[in-house]
């Protein structure tokens, strides 16, 4: 019982850590698809800017979860990500041209990438103890709190201020206080594997083959998920929200994606992957919505958005702690990060093309790229079934 009180406090502190840099990169990101616009950008600008910026993040994981299981540096690598994730955002309000704002935009990405794979790895070790699928909703809840103040606290900047470039200034406010808490909690909490009892016989040089065919599942998934950049630019072109209730919209998403990953982790620990169906099946019906709806319909869509980042942010890292070894756990996310940024890249970058070409045919994309991701998410279950059950897709007993 001991172990597993400090092991939640682990997660509770490490997420709070999350919760305050999500509060101040993803309340710029509320507004950059519309200060892109107010800069001169076009769609298929917003559409490439946002991928090509997620390429570069996602790519980067890649080297990064390798270099942090080779160097065992995990600490210092997710300091260093932090650091540059948060530093560069009030940076946007003092440019005057979307080419710098897009620059800081995939310099903040980059900062992302560099965090996330030790950061994940640290994690995995702590939600052992407490139950995967609820130990990362828990922290996707806390995370995605921090994604629901940002956004709320750059719409009353706009409001009360009236100037994009203002918004940016009082996040800074959130990075310090992340980045003070991140270094209080190495010291009180250095080695987080201890957390996590080696299983014999599990060290590998390979990664195992059921990783690389959910790897694939969850690439169908992510060319299809617009990117809010993209629909930001659309609420404010077709004057579905003003620049003061752009960044609500996005708060609402991501008020829905803590619970989200709250109730999806909490189903993870007992009835596996197929959570997986139907966060897919609910999440194919926001396009429509979004592009197509008025305000109203709008916010729907928005809601269903939400709950598949819920969904994606908590139970697809879950899965995958599950599936690897701890000694190659943060290798496997830089894999799984990098093949999921470069389907988001792609199908980023099309649907920015599209929506200056045809919406209808974005949004058929889109819709259709979710759902055809479920019969791969039933072809992994039964292939794990056929391997003799994988630990990801058995129920956890210990949940809370």
């Amino acid at each position: 019982m001991p172990q597993k009180s400090a092991a939640l406090r682990f997660v509770i502190l490490l997420g709070f850590v999350s919760l305050c840099a999500d509060a101040t990169y993803e309340g710029a990101r509320s507004i950059t698809g519309a200060y892109l616009q107010v800069l001169g950008a076009n769609g298929t600008v917003v559409g490439l800017v946002a991928g090509f910026g997620e390429l570069i993040g996602y790519g980067l994981r890649l080297f990064i979860g390798y270099l942090s299981d080779k160097t065992g540096k995990y600490w210092g690598i997710t300091t260093l990500g932090y650091i540059l994730n948060t530093a560069v955002v009030p940076l946007l309000a003092f440019t005057g041209r979307w080419e710098a704002a897009a620059g800081l935009m995939m310099a903040e990405r980059t900062g992302k990438a560099i965090r996330t794979p030790p950061r994940d790895a640290l994690l995995s070790h702590g939600v052992s103890q407490i139950g995967r699928g609820f130990g990362f909703g828990l922290h996707e809840a806390m995370d995605q709190t921090g994604a629901v103040m940002g956004p709320l606290a750059v719409a009353a900047m706009v409001y009360f201020r009236g100037d994009y470039r203002n918004a940016f200034t009082i996040l800074i406010v959130p990075a310090v206080l992340g980045l003070i808490v991140l270094l209080v909690l190495q010291f009180i909490y250095p080695n987080p594997s201890d957390f996590e009892e080696e299983v014999e016989g599990e060290k590998s040089e390979e990664l195992p083959r059921i990783f690389w065919i959910y790897l694939g599942a969850v690439a169908i998934i992510a060319a299809g998920y617009a990117d809010f950049p993209l629909i930001a630019f659309h609420f404010q072109k077709g004057g579905i929200a003003s620049g003061q209730t752009i960044p609500l919209f996005y708060a609402l998403a991501m008020g829905v994606d803590a619970i989200a990953a709250l109730i999806f982790g909490y189903f993870f620990d007992r009835i596996g992957i197929y959570i997986l169906v139907v966060a897919a099946f609910v999440s194919s019906l926001f396009a429509p919505l979004v592009f197509l709806g008025d305000t109203r319909w709008a916010l729907l869509g928005m809601a269903l958005w939400g709950i598949g980042m819920g969904a994606q942010e908590s139970v697809l890292k879950a899965a995958i702690a599950n599936m690897v070894p701890k000694s190659k756990r943060a290798t496997a996310y830089g894999i799984f990060s990098t093949g999921y940024g470069l389907s988001w890249f792609i199908g980023s970058a099309l649907m920015g093309i599209l929506y200056d070409h045809s919406l209808t045919t974005l949004i058929v994309f889109s819709s259709a790229t979710q759902l055809l991701a479920i019969p791969f998410f039933v072809w992994v279950k039964l292939q794990a079934t056929k391997l003799n059950p994988l630990p990801e897709m058995i129920p956890n007993q210990d949940t809370p």
